[in-house]
């Protein structure tokens, strides 16, 4: 099963390949790149099945053995975040086919889109599979590049505006993580993360916390961790509907994910989980707050993603194995709803004419189904009993409870009143934009939506739901991966059968 790990990585590069090649040929970039994608959400099925069953597998590129060339581990935390990064990214780009190559209201041509879409999935999978420091910091420039390209398609002020504070910002972050990564070698001799678990666990207890907290610092920016999410509102509401959604969906929990691989295999003695619980406190406060006070349903939307990021940061936090379950089961949750959000916001714009709650209103009576597919994943968000986002909250709840002590505690009830302000923040839209008689831009004005874009959002507002009916198996599937993430012994005799060198 090894021989496919590179497969998610290498596929989405071929198709980049294969599509810009054939950039006169709209119709076989459209067909290749979905293909690419289908291939992938395929492999990635099938390592996560091997991971749940076999253990981590792992592959060394261009023979070369670990420590010495770069080696790819697909462990079920990788494998689940694989899945799910491929069923939304493909979800995506069947949305932005019916855009005219992932545009709304500007024409691009899709020479540009679609091998750019495909290096930034590449970029993605590379991340998540990464076995060594330096390939991590590889995987995020590759989607820093290509996000870059996504993010001021149609070259207008506003997004090359918004593309310049995104770009400097990452790569303020880059710097930091690359200087957190000189930082880690001339300490330890190694970049690969399975050796550097003995030799990090031997050095002073100050020269590991600086090493932490130099890593911390540039992940908790790529995940927009208060205070270092102003960013975010700013930069993604400007782009294209199906960019901004991937960008919702993916790009912060890429951080996330470095995040959850540096509390559990390098750094598991908690010494900043306080730290971590009050940053998650005030992730969730500040992002919905922000939320409260918008009147456009992109920048609404933004704030309460960064509000969200705080959930997840509480349960890796919690530093247990419940709280670390509940926070991939979160990951899965959110990534899934939130970028149908943005999905549902694009047909908004598309349906309305524009996405500010001023000048909208009465889509409920001309598009019934459209107010379907928001509200949906609105409640969904807001943590609603039965769906997927209640019982990810519960989780957490619970982990938090049986944690104890004051500052869990305190993120309980400032969870509880995030997830009721998020449902006020989405009612607020439904109630403007769908249940008011028509505003400033009437429905009747604008054009008829694609049916693949209200079919590719449909099948992701399904997906959102069936999180919530395979919810048993998908918590076990996480309890299962956090339960190994945080014994270690699995990856690194994953990696190095007869003891790290």
């Amino acid at each position: 099963m090894s021989h496919l790990i590179p497969l998610p990585v290498v596929v989405p590069l071929l198709g980049a390949a294969l599509t810009l090649v054939l950039g006169r040929r709209p119709m076989a970039q459209q067909v290749i790149s979905v293909a690419a994608l289908v291939v992938t959400l395929v492999v990635a099925g099938m390592l996560l099945w091997n991971a749940h069953l076999g253990g981590p597998s792992v592959v060394s590129i261009g023979g070369w053995p670990a420590p010495l060339g770069i080696v790819l581990v697909a462990d079920q935390l990788a494998a689940l975040m694989l899945i799910v990064s491929a069923a939304v990214t493909l979800g995506v780009l069947l949305y932005s086919l019916g855009e005219d190559g992932g545009e709304s209201g500007q024409r691009t041509p899709v020479v540009i889109y679609h091998p750019t879409y495909l290096v930034m999935t590449a970029g993605v999978t590379n991340a998540f599979l990464s076995g060594d420091l330096f390939t991590l910091f590889v995987g995020f420039e590759v989607v820093l590049a290509a996000s870059y390209v996504l993010l001021t398609l149609g070259g207008t002020e506003e997004r090359i505006r918004a593309g310049t504070t995104y770009v400097v910002v990452s790569v303020a972050s880059s710097l930091i993580f690359l200087t957190a990564i000189g930082l880690v070698y001339a300490a330890t001799g190694t970049l690969n993360l399975a050796q550097m678990v003995g030799r990090l666990d031997a050095l002073p207890p100050n020269l590991r916390l600086a090493l932490h907290g130099a890593l911390l610092l540039a992940f908790a920016i790529k995940a927009a961790v208060f205070p270092l999410a102003a960013w975010l509102p700013d930069s993604y509401p400007t782009a294209p509907a199906p960019v901004t959604a991937v960008f919702a969906g993916l790009l912060t929990k890429i951080g996330i994910y470095a995040i959850i691989r540096t509390e559990t295999l390098l750094f598991p003695d908690g010494r900043a989980s306080e730290l971590l619980l009050v940053l998650a406190m005030l992730t969730m406060l500040v992002g919905i707050l922000g939320a409260v006070a918008q009147t456009d349903i992109k920048r609404l939307l933004s704030f309460t993603l960064v509000s969200h990021i705080g959930y997840l940061l509480f349960g890796v936090a919690l530093t247990s194995g419940p709280g670390l379950a509940a926070a991939i089961f979160y990951v899965v949750h959110h990534i899934t709803v939130q970028t149908t959000l943005f999905l549902a916001a694009g047909l908004v714009e598309r349906r309305a004419g524009s996405t500010n709650l001023d000048r909208i209103g009465g889509l409920a009576r001309v598009a019934p189904l459209l107010g379907v597919l928001f509200l949906v994943p609105a409640l969904n968000l807001a943590g609603i009993p039965p769906f997927s986002g209640f019982l990810g909250k519960l989780g957490l709840f619970q982990a938090g409870v049986s944690a104890g002590g004051v500052l869990p505690w305190l993120l309980v009830v400032t969870g509880a009143l995030t997830s009721l302000l998020t449902l006020y923040a989405t009612t607020k839209v439904w109630s403007l934009a769908f249940w008011r008689p028509p505003r400033l831009a009437s429905p009747a004005e604008s054009g008829r939506l694609p049916r693949l874009m209200v079919g590719s959002t449909t099948v992701l507002v399904l997906l959102g739901v069936g999180l919530t009916v395979l919810a048993g198996p998908l918590f076990k599937v996480s309890a299962d991966a956090a339960e190994n993430l945080w014994e270690r012994t699995p990856y690194v005799r994953a990696v190095f059968p007869d003891g790290p060198p």
